[in-house]
């Protein structure tokens, strides 16, 4: 076999293995942001995800294997508005990665491309764990997902220019999709409208808003404070005259609190899936809201 005949052979093995473009590298705070980069970057990202929709977004180390995920990543999606912050800005500063810091084309916020709740006019630790940008949890209002889809679709076409156009085609794919699945959702939430709920943490505030779910009240007093004897029984009381429907609980919650209220009240207790991969029905962000829905609907027939 001659030389020549070699090297080509050995340079066609090379390119198969050998991307003509590699793939952007994205690290995702939240299993739902990595579901919906996955989306509109098919397969011109690789994306990674930090969290799992069975953890708590608030509380979550900054573990050597994720500090070298963003040593390498040229795109961080972040939930923003102060969800991370107990271990994101570790995160990014051991990185070292000068790409990834906030400020830079390579650092995005999804809750930048929204307008948030409950933002309070003044902020003290005697509130608990509030945010004082506004309630973070955006994801379960798909209106707030069309809208952080176009931010990203944007920044995933700046970033990478060389397949800016693959991006935007993909973007407008997903939003036709998107839009024809909220005329659906709409639809079969009709029937929610108005009913009463309580929740555990208020992290359900964008679903009562857009399903028009009236939550009565929240099982934590604050915002990550855990409920003692005393709050619970008090609620009990508060309950016996506006009696809920549900108790709202998220995949990543534990149980005991709201069973115990639920025994206590006569209301059932429905588990959310409240991310991409919350239950095994939840397995991207159009089956999340189809699965949320279904389970909702159950309990009030």
């Amino acid at each position: 076999m001659s030389r020549r005949i070699v090297m080509t052979f050995a340079a066609l093995l090379l390119g198969a293995v050998v991307p003509a473009h590699a793939a952007l590298r994205v690290l995702a705070t939240t299993a739902d942001w990595g579901a919906l980069a996955t989306e509109l970057g098919g397969d011109k990202v690789n994306v990674y995800t930090a969290t799992s929709a069975l953890q708590d977004v608030h509380q979550v180390d900054a573990k050597p294997s994720l500090v070298a995920r963003a040593r390498t990543a040229d795109l961080v999606v972040a939930n923003g508005a102060d969800l991370e912050i107990g271990w994101l800005p570790v995160l990014l500063q051991e990185s070292g990665n000068a790409k990834i810091r906030p400020g830079t084309p390579g650092y995005f916020e999804a809750t930048s491309a929204v307008k948030l709740m409950d933002v309070p006019a003044v902020v003290d630790r005697s509130m608990g764990d509030i945010h004082a940008l506004g309630n973070p949890h955006i994801q379960l209002d798909p209106r707030n997902v069309a809208a952080v889809a176009g931010a990203l679709t944007a920044r995933l076409a700046a970033i990478d220019a060389a397949n800016a156009p693959y991006y935007q085609q993909r973007g407008a794919d997903f939003q036709a999709r998107w839009q024809q699945a909220m005329s659906r959702w709409d639809a079969a939430a009709a029937p929610l409208k108005g009913t009463p709920v309580v929740v555990i943490h208020r992290d359900q505030a964008y679903l009562c808003r857009w399903l028009g779910l009236d939550q009565l009240a929240a099982i934590e007093p604050k915002p990550g404070v855990p409920p003692s004897a005393g709050y619970l029984a008090g609620l009990v009381k508060q309950l016996a005259t506006s009696k809920p429907r549900m108790i709202l609980r998220n995949a990543y919650n534990d149980t005991k609190a709201a069973e115990w209220l639920s025994q206590k009240v006569g209301a059932p207790v429905v588990t959310l899936p409240f991310s991409v991969g919350g239950t095994p029905e939840a397995k991207d962000l159009f089956a999340l809201f189809d699965d949320t829905l279904r389970r909702l609907a159950m309990a009030v027939q």
